[in-house]
């Protein structure tokens, strides 16, 4: 069982929910960890609150909302839902609306869930078993998706040759040294070495970040550059004091707009589970 599955009750899993608005779709999700004795109502109200404050952040990959509030009291015990809807929500994201499914996050502390995160990042990254997800019929059938206990379909040769091709580019130009070393390329005036750390940032610090975190520490890894740049996920609030100790921040446009200047540059991601996205703004913010 992976820790994604295993932070997931089945009767914390409601499938084709039907709800009038963004607002009603967290509280089924918090609802069911209400029910399951995870959580209190008022994480529920949290994880509503947050979005009202901050925008659709949550919304971090096309049709996916990852609802999640700070740990606080409310939180009885680190735990996941699961609810996909039957009719398509807008959160109010310029790109990854309309949302389909929806995965609320309690935690109890910064760390109790960072694996079932990366476990969550990957799934969602993959573009077979993210379709899978909006057709399994019950919790079993999705508890076979995220412990990957289930029979794959072939990959379709043009999305097989698509994720060769950015391999292949990422292995050619990321294969280069230390960004704050490398001397191979011309560099203009302006140009200081690197700090050796990147900051992902949400509103709560332990959530959509790590999203975007573990998206980012892979890209790196392909480009042989994991091993001279930290990354942190981080909060809006952290962020602002932070900023100056990275080269610069990836974090969305609801929570830029927060943040305004900090100093360094702030980069919009919109899909936080896009390999191929990522690595875009990594060749424009370092110039590769």
């Amino acid at each position: 069982m992976s820790d994604l599955s295993g932070l997931l009750r089945d009767d914390a899993v409601a499938l084709d929910v039907t709800v009038r608005d963004w607002r009603e779709a967290i509280r089924v999700a918090g609802g069911l960890l209400e029910d399951t004795g995870s959580i209190t109502s008022a994480y529920t109200d949290a994880m509503v609150d947050s979005v009202d404050a901050n925008g659709p952040y949550i919304v971090v990959a096309p049709g996916f909302a990852f609802a999640h509030a700070r740990p606080s009291e409310a939180v009885k015990e680190t735990a996941l839902s699961w609810v996909r809807l039957k009719h398509p929500i807008h959160f109010g994201h310029a790109k990854n609306d309309p949302v389909t499914l929806v995965v609320a996050l309690a935690a109890q502390n910064d760390s109790a869930h960072t694996s079932a995160m990366k476990d969550l990042a990957k799934l969602l990254g993959n573009r077979a078993k993210r379709e899978r997800l909006d057709t399994v019929t019950s919790a079993s059938e999705l508890r076979q998706v995220l412990d990957g206990s289930e029979k794959q379909a072939p990959v379709d040769k043009p999305a097989a040759e698509t994720a060769a091709a950015h391999k292949a580019a990422s292995a050619s130009t990321g294969a280069a040294a230390d960004p704050a070393a490398d001397t191979s390329a011309p560099r203009d005036e302006e140009t200081v070495p690197s700090k050796g750390k990147i900051l992902t940032v949400c509103g709560n610090g332990l959530g959509t970040s790590l999203f975007l975190k573990n998206t980012l520490e892979d890209v790196l890894t392909q480009w042989g550059w994991a091993k001279y740049l930290t990354v942190e996920a981080t909060d809006t609030i952290s962020a602002k004091g932070r900023a100056k100790e990275a080269d610069f921040l990836l974090t969305s446009g609801e929570i830029a707009r927060t943040l305004g200047d900090v100093g360094v540059p702030v980069y919009v991601i919109d899909d936080f589970t896009d390999e191929i996205e990522i690595d875009r703004a990594l060749r424009s913010l370092y110039a590769v």
